[in-house]
């Protein structure tokens, strides 16, 4: 009974032993656990997924056509005559959104000011897009994922409050003496390398710009917000160079991170994706206008010029003129077709509903080929990786027109107009490489301060390049530049918004009603209803 007794309880000892260690042995070694992930290790994911698809919508995306930088010679009609009936998605930028609040959880649970500032700047910019694409949206209630498959849109207002209240706490958070960190990797940080400084500057710069955006809609806010940030610079560090631009690099290893019209990995015949990618004749007209340093550095010349000998007796042709032919009434082209013999051209946005790879007299009208008499990208654009190719957050040169025209509108800005104009042309120029011309630039006709908002507007434009969606909110607060638009537009005039995702208003059916509903609609919004893209969110009524 003893020897019994004996085996038994060994036997219970190596039955418990067994079960402890097999419990240790089924923790994959292989998988980092959310509960203790370095958030070193979601910071880059967190970074690189907000800046990117933000650049790549930017660059070549619908918003970038119908502010007119860019066209394509096919399959552009979203881009090209903005027919923005479809809904449009916002599951890439919820799905990042993941991300952020996991490193946000993480830098909380581990006490890391520095990572959980980062990430309340990741949240801030990416709910400023969604609510300014689309209104009112899922915020308080987001990121609860299977806890609340239906959350309550908030309203743009409350989002707005949310960002500034969240871009202050990092501006807080960032402000500390540097021995206040711990656990910064550089190499994480694909932006600021692991500068708290850097990013303070940044959560500043980018209240600068959500101040500014409700400057028609809420003044009041606008002026006190910015006045804050401008009369206690020690507090509120901003943009003070082009150093301080919130730029990301692109390796160039993989399609994944290699610039958006890389050829190196371009499926399409022909390196289609960058080789239709072509100049707008608007945005043409402009540079050409004042004969900007900037244009060459972007945009090749015309590969073939077109000769007035192309043009017969049949059908008559007319040579383009800025504005004057885009503005013109459908009657008074009336049998004329559209040619420019210049040595830089674009195609004219919405001039004619089908894909304009015929634009010009094109030799060779293939759908989604080259078109030899419009311009394209330069080179540097078909490259995996480029020192001037850099996916962009916010710059210097916009943080000064945004300050330019804060003081038109009589803000305390910290500087006058003038100054503020001046010093974002500048430091726009020396971001493209031509900063020597400045001196010569700022002297001409169209250029030289002449303290229009039209003018300030039109620079900031310029710099704006490749930042499309930023000067698209400008246009819709200010109506400016004035873009002409073709007698083939979708509507007379250009879109406001995004159209709801189509699978949040079948899923989460009451609480986008209740959003759609406060929605106002204009002349151009369809009979579909107020879910449109010309109809009015609260920023705009």
């Amino acid at each position: 009974m003893k020897t019994i007794f004996k085996l038994t309880l060994v036997l219970m000892v190596v039955v418990f032993a067994s079960c402890r260690d097999l419990t240790k042995i089924n923790v994959d070694p292989n998988t980092i656990s959310q509960i203790t992930v370095d958030p070193n290790y979601v910071m880059t994911t967190s970074i690189v997924n907000t800046v990117r698809p933000y650049q790549d919508e930017n660059y070549n995306g619908d918003v970038a056509g119908i502010m007119s930088y860019v066209q394509k010679s096919g399959w552009g009609s979203g881009l090209h005559y903005f027919n923005w009936t479809d809904n449009r998605s916002w599951a890439g930028n919820y799905g990042t959104l993941r991300d952020i609040y996991l490193l946000r959880d993480r830098a909380t649970d581990s006490k890391s000011d520095f990572h959980l500032g980062v990430a309340l700047i990741l949240k801030s910019f990416t709910f400023a897009q969604i609510t300014s694409l689309w209104g009112d949206a899922p915020y308080s209630d987001a990121g609860l994922g299977a806890l609340n498959t239906k959350p309550k849109f908030d309203s743009q207002e409350d989002i707005f409050k949310g960002i500034f209240a969240d871009l202050k706490t990092a501006n807080t958070l960032l402000g500390k003496p540097a021995s206040a960190y711990s656990n910064i990797n550089p190499g994480a940080d694909v932006i600021y390398a692991g500068s708290p400084a850097k990013w303070q500057k940044l959560a500043n710069s980018l209240r600068l710009r959500y101040y500014m955006r409700l400057s028609v809609k809420s003044p009041a806010v606008a002026k006190a917000g910015i006045e804050e940030i401008m009369s206690n610079p020690t507090t509120y560090p901003i943009f003070s160079s082009t150093a301080d631009d919130a730029l990301m690099s692109y390796p160039g290893l993989s399609s994944s991170d290699s610039w958006n019209t890389a050829i190196a990995w371009d499926g399409t015949p022909s390196q289609g994706n960058f080789t239709r990618l072509q100049l707008c004749a608007y945005f043409r007209d402009v540079l050409v206008g004042v004969n900007d340093p900037r244009l060459p550095v972007w945009f090749k010349p015309v590969v073939s010029k077109v000769t007035l000998a192309q043009a017969t007796a049949s059908p008559t042709y007319r040579i383009y003129t800025p504005s004057t032919w885009i503005s013109a009434t459908p009657t008074s082209t009336t049998g004329l077709l559209l040619v420019d013999t210049a040595n830089y051209v674009g195609i004219p946005l919405a001039l004619g509903k089908s894909e304009p790879f015929t634009y010009n007299l094109n030799p060779s009208p293939v759908q989604g080929g080259a078109n030899i008499h419009v311009s394209g990208m330069t080179d540097m654009f078909k490259a995996n990786a480029n020192a001037m190719l850099k996916a962009r957050a916010i710059t210097y040169a916009e943080v000064c027109f945004i300050l330019a025209e804060a003081a038109q509108r009589g803000y305390s800005a910290g500087g006058t107009q003038q100054s503020w104009y001046n010093t974002g042309i500048q430091a726009s120029l020396t971001t493209w490489g031509v900063g020597t011309s400045y001196a010569t630039y700022i002297t001409k006709t169209g250029v030289a301060y002449d303290g229009t908002l039209a003018q300030l507007m039109t620079q900031k434009y310029i710099s704006g390049f490749l930042n499309a969606q930023e000067t698209w909110f400008d246009w819709r607060r200010t109506a400016l530049p004035v873009i002409p638009i073709g007698n083939s537009g979708y509507k007379n005039t250009l879109p406001l918004r995004f159209e709801y995702d189509m699978t949040e208003l079948n899923i989460n059916v009451v609480n986008s009603t209740a959003a759609i509903a406060k929605l106002v609609p204009t002349a151009n919004t369809g009979q579909t209803g107020n879910d449109d893209s010309w109809s009015k969110m609260w920023l705009l009524q």
